[in-house]
């Protein structure tokens, strides 16, 4: 055991590398390429290729090299991963009712009401991205959510 530490105390270039590698798995693993073990994998790596060079010599230096190039890569790489992640929002698909056009049967409000479904009335609520405050019976509206046993309901859309 003592070999390793002694190698990796004369090669710093492969400590970091480890480092890095180590860092990446767990990123790629645990937290799906969001963020922090990323840049600082990077910052390893990069930090690992001057020590090779030997631009980096001391272990202070190579601290300060992890740091910085983690903090520039982070700044430089942080908005395009986030938009390579999508900003499109996934549909609810938790229940074969979501997307069902149904009649309003007694006033929907964000704090209540009824709509019918399969001969049976069921308790609803306005979605909270609605523009109206209420929703008249008779109305038919779609069922965008479902909580526990109450229908979140919006207006029903114009290319329905």
């Amino acid at each position: 055991m003592g070999a390793i530490v002694d190698y990796f105390l004369e090669h710093h270039d492969k400590l970091l590398y480890l480092v890095a590698g180590f860092s990446l798995v767990l990123e790629l693993t645990f937290m799906g390429l969001s963020g922090p073990l990323l840049f600082f994998a990077i910052g390893c790596c990069i930090t690992g290729i001057f020590a090779s060079l030997e631009l980096v010599t001391t272990w202070e230096y190579e601290v300060l090299s992890v740091g910085t190039l983690s903090l520039l890569s982070a700044v430089i790489l942080w908005k395009p991963l986030k938009n390579f992640q999508g900003t499109t929002q996934v549909s609810d698909s938790s229940s074969d009712m979501i997307g069902q056009i149904v009649p309003v049967s007694d006033e929907v409000t964000i704090n209540g009401g009824s709509v019918r479904h399969s001969g049976i009335d069921w308790q609803a609520r306005l979605d909270l991205s609605s523009i109206h405050e209420s929703l008249t019976p008779g109305l038919r509206v779609e069922i965008c959510a479902v909580d526990g046993n109450v229908m979140i309901v919006k207006e029903q859309s114009s290319n329905s």
